[in-house]
């Protein structure tokens, strides 16, 4: 068994939460008084990123009047409550719920509304950032955790664009906890573990180039099934041909709110599976292939119709 320092295990962390989307940052370089700091207290008492919550605030509720969305900011950063307890749980209905908020609208009238800390409707709007030796100091304790994780500059998963690696890397990973909760498998295991799950992610990010195609193009490439033996059959050329026709084709034909919308869908629907018998895909795999084709056009949509 090989040994493992605290730095090994900090650096392999990194290195998968970059997998999966996040920024990266090291704490001493956003320190107070840093070129590059994001931190506000001097001291290092604070616990919030305050510009990229704000930034998020903004992002998530562009209806929301700037005052309003002031009033937020000022509700998520002072918690007015008795205990820790009490504090934790304010701040957890704020994030699950929102903030709640009253501004006036033109015609003079007192409108309320929920100003969205996080979106959980689309992962991907969100701001996911790892920071590693992030200094907290409160009173005479000063800590400084290995692996900190901000979501929209609060401290708390970014899911990949690629449906069909970010489903495979998480099986994987699910598969290790659920080997180490049952004792199948030790602390150490579970390290070298993780370790090599950051290179499958570093090494998969780089397969685009390998192939000589752009990142959504890879997506819609593994969204076919490619490993599949009766796949397989069809040759690399044939199935990046098809993964480039795909994003074309679909790129194409998609609008903000095309998933709302079932005629849409079932046009796709046909696009795509005369696309595959186009170039000889094979019939039973059609249905599987087409579900995971439009899955994936959901994912990367957003972006498209930015």
């Amino acid at each position: 068994m090989s040994n493992f320092t605290e730095s090994v295990v900090e650096k392999a962390t990194l290195d998968w939460l970059e997998g999966l989307g996040y920024s990266v940052l090291y704490g001493p370089a956003i320190a107070p008084g840093e070129p590059a700091t994001e931190r506000t207290d001097p001291n290092c008492r604070d616990v919030i990123l305050e510009r990229r919550l704000r930034e998020a605030l903004v992002r998530l509720n562009p209806d929301v009047p700037a005052e309003a969305l002031e009033d937020a900011f000022r509700k998520l950063t002072r918690i007015d409550a008795p205990s820790l307890v009490e504090r934790n749980r304010a701040v957890h209905r704020m994030l699950v719920d929102g903030v709640t908020v009253e501004y006036r609208r033109a015609d003079g009238s007192i409108a309320g509304a929920p100003a969205r800390v996080l979106d959980f409707d689309v992962p991907g709007n969100n701001d996911w950032l790892a920071v590693n030796q992030f200094t907290v100091v409160e009173g005479q304790h000063n800590r400084r955790p290995d692996v900190v994780v901000f979501v929209n500059g609060e401290i708390k998963r970014r899911a990949k664009k690629n449906v069909v690696q970010s489903r495979s890397f998480a099986e994987l990973l699910e598969k290790s906890i659920r080997a180490y909760q049952n004792r199948a498998i030790e602390t150490m295991e579970v390290i070298e573990e993780l370790i090599a799950l950051a290179k499958e992610i570093r090494d998969a990010d780089k397969r685009g180039e390998q192939l000589g195609l752009t990142e959504d193009e890879v997506a819609f490439y593994d969204a076919l099934g490619v490993n599949d033996s009766a796949v397989k059959v069809l040759g690399d050329e044939t199935l990046m041909t098809i993964a480039r026709e795909l994003v074309t084709t679909v790129r194409g034909n998609v609008t903000i709110d095309w998933t709302l919308k079932e005629t849409v869908k079932a046009g796709l629907r046909v696009m795509v599976k005369r696309i595959l018998r186009k170039y000889g895909y094979p019939p039973d795999k059609e249905v599987q292939a087409t579900q995971t084709v439009l899955e994936q056009a959901e994912v990367l949509c957003a972006d498209w119709v930015a």
